[in-house]
């Protein structure tokens, strides 16, 4: 696919246009005076070193090297461009709960606005590193493979609701063996973690074990606790009411702080409870620096390549041949047909 970057600086080439239809009409309006001066062989014969080509072929030039430069200006772009480069990281895993629970206001704005504005900032803190991201309720989906590409994951994070995961409950077990699977090479030389982000309302499956899984693997699991002991009720979306059981009562989603510390204890890493303050943002990057840094292979990729340098050296080419052609003829070169 080629394209230009900025198309609207092909405009001037009608400004070169117009100077090539200038040179052309002044060099009839010049002949026709020396016509009307003289005899053009006597006016020839009193000017021997002058030449008729030249002039036209530094012009052509100059006018060549402008056109190159406009090409330039508008800067073309060609084909895809991939550059790889090695960096010393870690590889982790953020498995965030999209569960209705995460939509209760004890911390503000909500529990799962709060947890996407942390993420943000923990994949920021993370340039050399490679995450991926999970989402979860009843289930657990792959919102994003793990990859260097941190634009893309907090690209992908932006669109992230409750209703992302239609299927009801919280399922932390389905997420951490789905985020086991999930990381590259096992053999690779490198640190790897899973990150939580939950209310630790779990009550599909057993989530410890699964922890446990991940530190047999090599891989620690720390957790990060949304919410208060204390509770709120869950906003209904769309209306000013909350959820209610079957018996019409407001129901309250309390943070599981102890089902959020077995886990992390299973797997190896710390639990930090979320606040205000950035203290669990600072006890979690402080767990990320002590992981084994590993070399690992990225690859950026770019739409387009390149090529205005191309038509930028050509223009530098045609000036500096411009500056060696002399108006005058050369009796030493006139031996030779040049022009």
């Amino acid at each position: 696919m080629f394209r230009f970057a900025h198309p609207e600086m092909l405009w001037l080439l009608l400004v070169v246009a117009a100077m090539v239809v200038m040179y052309v009409v002044m060099y009839y309006i010049q002949q026709r005076k020396l016509r009307e001066f003289g005899n053009e062989q006597v006016i020839a014969s009193l000017m021997p070193n002058v030449s008729k080509v030249r002039p036209h072929v530094k012009f052509g030039l100059t006018a060549f090297a402008l056109v190159m430069l406009t090409f330039a200006l508008a800067q073309p772009q060609f084909g895809i461009k991939v550059e790889s480069t090695k960096t010393m990281g870690v590889e982790a895993m953020f498995v965030l709960d999209v569960s209705n629970s995460m939509r209760a206001t004890d911390v503000r704005p909500s529990r799962l606005e709060n947890a996407k504005m942390m993420l943000s900032k923990l994949i920021d803190n993370m340039p050399d590193d490679k995450v991926g991201l999970i989402i979860f309720a009843g289930d657990a989906f792959m919102q994003m493979p793990i990859t260097a590409d941190n634009v893309s994951a907090k690209m992908f994070m932006s669109t992230i609701s409750p209703g992302s995961v239609p299927v009801p409950g919280t399922a932390i077990g389905a997420a951490l063996d789905l985020a086991i699977r999930s990381f590259g090479d096992p053999n690779a030389d490198v640190g790897r973690t899973i990150v939580v982000l939950t209310d630790g309302e779990n009550h599909e499956d057993d989530a410890v074990a699964a922890a446990k899984e991940a530190r047999e693997n090599g891989i620690t699991v720390n957790v990060v606790g949304f919410g208060s002991p204390a509770g709120a009720p869950i906003p209904v979306a769309g209306s000013m009411d909350h959820w209610r059981d079957a018996q019409g009562n407001v129901v309250v989603t309390k943070l599981n702080e102890e089902m959020c510390k077995q886990v992390a204890a299973a797997g190896g890493g710390i639990y930090v409870r979320a606040g205000n303050s950035n203290s669990a943002l600072r006890a979690l990057n402080g767990e990320i620096e002590k992981m084994q840094k590993g070399e690992m292979d990225t690859s950026a990729y770019s739409n387009f390549d390149e090529k205005f340098y191309v038509l930028a050296w050509m223009a530098l080419v045609l000036l500096v041949g411009e500056f060696f052609v002399l108006n005058r003829q050369n009796k030493t070169l006139n031996k030779i047909k040049w022009f």
